[in-house]
């Protein structure tokens, strides 16, 4: 009886020690589940088939949003630090970004790495500013007085208007072109582009001394004035005011929606504005802030001394005052949904961050002695201004 007792014992706790063993090896292995009507496995060992979140979670790690807190094992059950939450947000908005883009859609992932992977268009002498209007590139060359339109599907100049003396500031808005013409006292031209290509129609000639930058608030054209103002232009009817209490020197201004910020290379400031053109705040950022870009959130101003400031516009305190990366003159901002890329009027070059974290991205030349000015983007390109060669670069 004790010898059957002893071997039912033994048996029992193999019995237990298998049984066991099965749970064990159930757990080590990968659960599958469906989702959507497809079969879908995890490499986790803690995510059931039967978790209400199974698919939530597959999403999130097939997409990259979230790797799990080991190659096994993705703890759903655990508290998520805000260091985190921090990283699971940052991933979104990239993936959001990166996979919604114009650049994903038309499979164009590659950024130019050398002056080979510009493609050039020429246009006037000296060109300044350029922006797009979705199809085509407009390009104010300060040298000749012509504008020049540019087919961004291919870089081919299509048209060229004259007569825009000392022209700058470009703005697309309304269906027209507006540029700046920077001269004492200040001009502003106009270009309807359903008509044949001639001479820009001259607005005004009583703006303040040597407008720059340009920029629309949904009713009303706002130009920065180095002379030491800022001009604000009603259409229709027409009548343009000057506004000089605070100013010293702005050359670079944009809208964020709300406000208008100017960028005073006078006082090394950046001032937002109210309807009246009155300083509702001043921000120092760094010697000689030129050409700055609204990124949805956050202001980047390039200055001159070497440096880009970003200033969160809701707010007006400085986040970081970037250096390196190639920053060499820093001249214009440009923003293209996803990036940030700024031109180096010293260095040859344009240097490139990505937006949602300030993570620089490095710098590419632009060729010897091509002195890159203006940039802005069609969401596809970004497009640069080479003032030495005359050129229109695609990149």
């Amino acid at each position: 009886m004790r010898i059957k007792s002893s071997i039912a014992i033994r048996l029992s706790l193999l019995i237990s020690l298998m049984l066991n063993l099965a749970v064990l090896s159930s757990r080590s292995q990968a659960d599958t589940g469906t989702c959507g009507g497809a079969s879908i496995t995890l490499p986790f060992t803690d995510v059931a088939a039967g978790n209400v979140f199974f698919c939530s979670i597959a999403e999130a790690f097939f997409a990259g949003l979230s790797n799990g807190t080991s190659s096994t094992t993705y703890s759903p059950a655990a508290n998520v630090p805000r260091e985190q939450m921090a990283a699971f947000v940052t991933r979104t908005m990239d993936q959001s970004l990166r996979r919604g883009s114009r650049r994903a859609s038309l499979r164009q992932w590659w950024t130019p790495t050398s002056p080979d992977g510009l493609a050039l268009t020429t246009v006037g002498t000296v060109p300044a500013l350029v922006e797009s209007d979705g199809a085509d590139l407009w390009v104010p060359t300060n040298g000749d007085g012509k504008v020049s339109r540019v087919r961004a599907s291919d870089g081919k100049l299509v048209e060229t208007w004259t007569a825009a003396t000392s022209g700058v500031g470009v703005l697309v808005a309304k269906g027209l072109v507006f540029v700046t013409g920077n001269t004492t006292p200040g001009k502003l031209y106009q270009i309807d582009p359903t008509q044949t290509a001639g001479a820009v129609t001259t607005l005004t000639s009583s703006l303040g001394s040597s407008p720059a930058g340009i920029v629309f608030d949904g009713a009303r054209i706002w130009t920065a004035n180095q002379g030491g103002s800022v001009s604000i232009v009603t259409l229709n009817p027409f009548a343009a005011t000057t506004v000089t209490t605070g100013f010293s020197g702005p050359i670079g201004i944009l809208n964020d929606g709300s406000n208008i910020w100017v960028t005073d290379r006078g006082d090394s400031t950046l001032k937002k504005l109210d309807s009246a053109g009155n300083i509702m705040q001043t921000v120092t950022v760094a010697d000689s802030p030129v050409f700055s870009v609204f990124d949805g959130t956050n202001i980047w101003v390039p200055s001159q001394n070497g440096s880009v400031t970003v200033v969160r516009a809701s707010t007006g305190s400085v986040l970081a005052t970037l250096t390196g990366n190639g920053l060499n003159g820093p001249f214009a901002a440009g923003f293209d949904g996803e990036r940030i890329l700024v031109t180096n009027q010293l260095g040859d070059s344009v240097s490139l961050w990505k937006a949602s974290d300030l993570t620089p991205l490095g710098s590419v030349s632009t060729g010897g002695n091509s002195q890159p000015v203006g940039v802005c983007s069609d969401g596809l390109n970004f497009w640069i201004t080479l003032s030495a060669t005359n050129k229109l670069a695609r990149f």
